[in-house]
């Protein structure tokens, strides 16, 4: 499954702001990650975007009330 690339085969990058919406978070939050290291981005036409694929492998990381209590629910 190809989810950083596009129908046309290039690379999809997203802005800060729709990365924090697909994730559902503060843009403030992102930032942050970014800032930390602990999200990795790229520069398109001067502007800092992020790879599809960084917001999937956050996607698919289990949250921390998930690894508290065993994933149970």
């Amino acid at each position: 499954m190809g989810t950083d690339m596009s129908k046309n085969g290039r690379p999809v990058f997203l802005t800060v702001r729709k990365a924090a919406w697909i994730l559902s978070v503060d843009p403030s939050t992102i930032s942050r990650a970014i800032r930390l290291g602990t999200l990795r981005t790229a520069r398109r036409n001067g502007r800092r975007v992020i790879p599809a694929s960084e917001v999937v492998r956050l996607l698919s990381k289990p949250t921390d009330g998930a690894a508290q209590d065993g994933g149970r629910q």
